[in-house]
């Protein structure tokens, strides 16, 4: 049995990201092709639990450390117990963030020093690196504008203009970085140009 292949959809809030990975999943289960769903932080007990504390808006001041530290924490349940044996049965995965997120937020955005992520990621990954990341690059004041009123805002969606603006150009730089094994697609476009985007980013990786 061949090993499954590994897709992450990366962005900024309001990209679309977990909208477009339930239609890439959709899009390739149509082809006969096994697909197991994840997201970050969560898609596991840990993980789920994890998330409800990073998001929570009432939350405020939580150190970027600390921060880091609790996604790295939520990713490792993730790689033991879906994505690792998901890819070794020889069914794709595609994940709603990972490691580039971190990158983005943790480093471009809070300030915590690319070398530290870098030190976690070694550590936690052991070198496992997406087959393909794909960008949904989309510009800050249209992705906010896209979330919900004020009130109902996570701990993330609550953050500055100018903090999202860090955060994309932290994904455009990762993108310009790692060559092949990034596409960016224009999350400005309409839902069917950018679904037409995805498929045709996906079908040699699929060998369709």
């Amino acid at each position: 049995m061949s090993r499954g292949r590994f897709v992450v959809l990366e962005g900024i809030e309001g990209a679309g990201k977990s909208t477009h990975a339930a239609f890439l999943a959709g899009w390739l289960e149509q082809r006969g092709i096994a697909v197991v769903a994840a997201r970050e932080p969560g898609g596991t007990a840990l993980g789920e639990r994890l998330r409800e504390i990073l998001l929570d808006p009432e939350l405020t001041g939580m150190a970027p450390l600390a921060e880091l530290l609790l996604m790295f924490a939520a990713r490792s349940a993730s790689l033991k117990e879906v994505i690792l044996p998901a890819l070794d049965e020889g069914s794709w995965v595609i994940c709603d963030r990972f490691v580039d997120s971190s990158y983005a937020y943790q480093s471009y955005g809070r300030g915590v020093s690319l070398e530290y992520v870098e030190a976690l990621e070694k550590q936690v990954l052991d070198g496992l690196r997406p087959d393909l990341t794909i960008l949904l690059d989309t510009p800050v004041r249209l992705g906010l504008s896209r979330k919900a009123d004020p009130q109902g805002r996570d701990r993330f969606e609550r953050e500055s203009r100018e903090f999202f603006e860090r955060v994309r150009a932290g994904y455009l730089e990762r993108a310009a970085l790692g060559g092949d094994g990034y596409r960016i697609v224009d999350g400005s476009k309409s839902l069917e140009e950018v679904q037409t985007d995805l498929t045709d980013a996906i079908r040699r990786l699929a060998g369709l």
